[in-house]
């Protein structure tokens, strides 16, 4: 036995399932049995009074979960942090062992009560007393770790926690004696990761499998060369092994069904204090502010969930709900992250929802030179689709050109700076580009509940729409495209080779016709297949009249790819006669501008598509400018370039069979955008009929 080492222990006299608050317990309600806990407690009980001193903090009736004497509080020499539970079935603990704790001469810190913080079960020492590993994510907050670093003197590195069964760090994280640690990676967000990698030698990281993690390998005591656990597999004993460890065995499934082994059985009142540590506190925090119609919106559930799912922490300090239907609210929201990489990251993207931070925290952005052309300064902030402003001499500058997916270039001009986005290969030499995320904003315009709610045709808010409700879309698009024809707007189609083969050929040449299109963006293939129909009958081979393939199909639109290069390009088929109706025919006679970007897989290609792939970017830019609605016809990849090169406010459907194509443009970040899931024939078809009906002389009556 190891006289030093000192690890308190409660008996399981009042255990049970009563409650669910982790996924272990979720069926095991009353299940376990008190004889074979207490059976199985006493076995490990046995085992570490062989290797340590083993202390009893008294069972209090009706708080079932006391016999985790981990989640009691953290120790470090003579002080202890006493936990502040998270779930009200554990927070009359605290008492309880806090009387222990003073009774036995520890000092007791005591965290705020809204910061919670589970002792511990969420806070492992080095073996070597370097510094504290911390979780937070399910249990314990961020926030707490700072408390950790002053009190205690230490170094606190923190981990966030993303698998929900493994909701405290003890249940995937051992530290070992010697530097060693046995961990389950998956259990953890990627930062938190990276720094276990970058603590931890990889001859001394030792990472288990999902079958030892379930059986609570990782939630084991380690004294010495000991480690003293519910289960484990035969290989893991032998790594363990090959590195000087004993591994004791003893069964603990009673308490598994609570969610919890060996080491959340025990305390480590004795730990190993490094004479060389001093508190670091690498924990960072800002408070933003949010503005608009947050609750109806959604918008500060948005903001919370981003700031939890990237890696952070949040407190709201104030919340004003606006007291009208028409009043917007504001809130402040004190967010931490665990690395100033982090907090950009969170705040990148709270930017994008229209977040700012107070005054007394706004600074100029932060510029930086262009080195070498094409080529951004490391830490460049990403450009989102909303308007956004920087701060540059304490004023407020908008970002010219906005799109997404680019970077932010401040030039000197004759009438001042001139901030722009641009993609990388446009940099220039002599520009500065932001970096980082300080003074930097996002310009929305909160929308009335009335307007939301009163237009007759108000256009779909973000989502899928389903097949019972595509005539509902088809009036809404179909009154939104009548309206921007009338008043001299601009509709921009991206459209794929399936707008053809399902017929909708004749009903995109009308819209171009009628005047609702100025613009086509595609490939060479709809270009293709709109001339083989047009001249031929049929698309891919297929009769589109018969919808049956006819002999030598295969070779068609071969022929009509060799036969437009003969006529040197579209323009010159349709004026020479070549073509007389069709999608390509309807643009060149209509002088509606198209661009062909073409790919590996293109055949030909037809002299019109353009195969230098910067070039044809550029030319969808430009088409693209000034646009007031895209429609995305069956083109996954065209659309999502498309949407890259797009700034909000421009509206946006997307028309796909295939619902997961639907979901992925309609996510691509615009509020002004719906999916619509249907055959794109059949959506064409019925947006036609629509606008024929708004066109007629009765409609124009009424």
């Amino acid at each position: 036995m190891t006289d030093s080492i000192r690890i308190l222990m409660c008996p399981p006299h009042h255990y049970d399932v009563d409650y669910v608050i982790n996924p272990w317990m979720e069926g095991n309600i009353h299940r376990s049995s008190r004889d074979r806990a207490e059976t199985q407690w006493e076995g490990l009980y046995k085992i570490l009074k062989d290797h340590a001193t083993v202390d009893l903090v008294e069972p209090e009736k009706g708080w079932p979960d006391m016999v985790f004497t981990a989640n009691a509080g953290l120790v470090l020499g003579n002080n202890v942090v006493l936990s502040r539970f998270y779930h009200s079935e554990r927070q009359g603990e605290e008492p309880h062992f806090k009387r222990w704790f003073e009774n036995n001469g520890f000092t007791v810190h005591e965290l705020p009560k809204d910061l919670p913080f589970e002792g511990a079960g969420d806070a492992l020492l080095d073996r070597q007393g370097r510094w504290l590993w911390a979780g937070y994510g399910f249990r314990s907050e961020l926030d707490s770790h700072p408390y950790l670093a002053k009190w205690l003197d230490i170094e606190v590195l923190s981990l966030q926690l993303v698998d929900d069964r493994f909701y405290h760090l003890d249940t995937c994280f051992c530290p070992l004696t010697n530097g060693y640690l046995l961990y389950y990676p998956p259990a953890f967000d990627f930062y938190s990761n990276r720094l276990i990698e970058m603590r931890v030698p990889a001859e001394k990281r030792i990472a288990i499998e999902e079958p030892d993690a379930v059986n609570f390998a990782c939630n084991a005591v380690n004294v010495d060369d000991v480690v003293v656990m519910n289960q484990a597999s035969d290989n893991l004993k032998a790594r363990l092994g090959d590195v000087g460890f004993r591994v004791i065995e003893t069964p603990l499934n009673e308490f598994l069904k609570a969610g919890g082994a060996a080491k959340c059985l025990t305390l480590r009142t004795t730990e190993p204090i490094a004479r060389d540590v001093r508190a670091v506190d690498s924990i960072v925090s800002k408070t933003i502010t949010l503005q608009g119609h947050l609750l109806d919106a959604g918008i500060i559930n948005r903001a919370l969930d981003l700031v939890v799912e990237g890696g952070g922490s949040f407190q709201v300090r104030n919340f004003n709900l606006g007291e009208q239907r028409q009043s917007t609210s504001s809130a402040e929201v004190h967010v931490s992250a665990p690395s100033n990489a982090v907090m950009e990251e969170i705040v990148a993207q709270l930017i994008d929802l229209g977040a700012v931070s107070l005054p007394e925290d706004e600074r100029d952005a932060q510029l930086e030179p262009v080195l070498q052309a094409g080529v951004a300064p490391d830490d460049f902030y990403v450009t989102t689709i909303y308007p956004t402003e920087i701060r540059i001499n304490g004023q407020w500058v908008r970002v010219q050109k906005q799109r997404m997916d680019g970077a932010i270039a401040v030039r000197e001009t004759e009438n001042g700076l001139v901030a722009q986005c641009k993609i990388l290969r446009d940099l220039e030499v002599g520009e500065k580009v932001v970096v980082n995320v300080t003074g930097i904003r996002t310009v929305r315009k909160p929308e009335s509940r009335e307007q939301r709610g009163s237009q007759e045709f108000s256009f779909m808010s973000a989502g899928v729409s389903s097949e019972r409700r595509v005539e509902l879309v088809v009036e809404q698009v179909a009154w939104e495209l009548r309206r921007i024809r009338d008043r001299g707007g601009k509709v921009v189609v991206t459209a794929g080779p399936v707008v053809i083969h399902t017929g909708g050929a004749e009903h995109l040449s009308w819209l171009i016709r009628e005047g609702y299109i100025q613009g086509l963006l595609g490939g060479n293939a709809i270009a293709v297949h709109d001339i083989e129909q047009s001249t031929l009958g049929t698309s891919l081979g297929v009769d589109m009249k018969r919808g049956v393939a006819v002999r030598g199909g295969h070779r068609h639109h071969l022929n009509v790819i060799n036969t437009i290069r003969r006529h040197g390009s579209i323009a010159n088929a349709v004026e020479q006669g070549m073509i007389t109706n069709g999608v390509m025919y309807e643009c060149v006679k209509h002088n509606v501008p198209f661009v062909l970007a073409g790919s590996i897989r293109d055949d030909g290609p037809l002299p019109d598509t353009e195969m230098d792939l910067i070039k044809a970017q550029a030319q969808y830019a430009h088409v693209i400018e000034g646009s007031d609605m895209i429609l995305m016809l069956s083109t996954m990849l065209h659309s999502i370039g498309v949407g890259n090169m797009t700034p909000s406010g421009v509206k946006m459907v997307c028309v796909d069979i295939n619902p997961a194509v639907v979901t992925k443009l309609s996510d691509r970040g615009s509020v002004e955008s719906t999916g619509v899931v249907t055959d794109v024939g059949l959506f064409l078809s019925l947006l036609v009929k629509q606008l024929e009906r708004l066109t007629s002389p009765l409609a124009v009556k009424g």
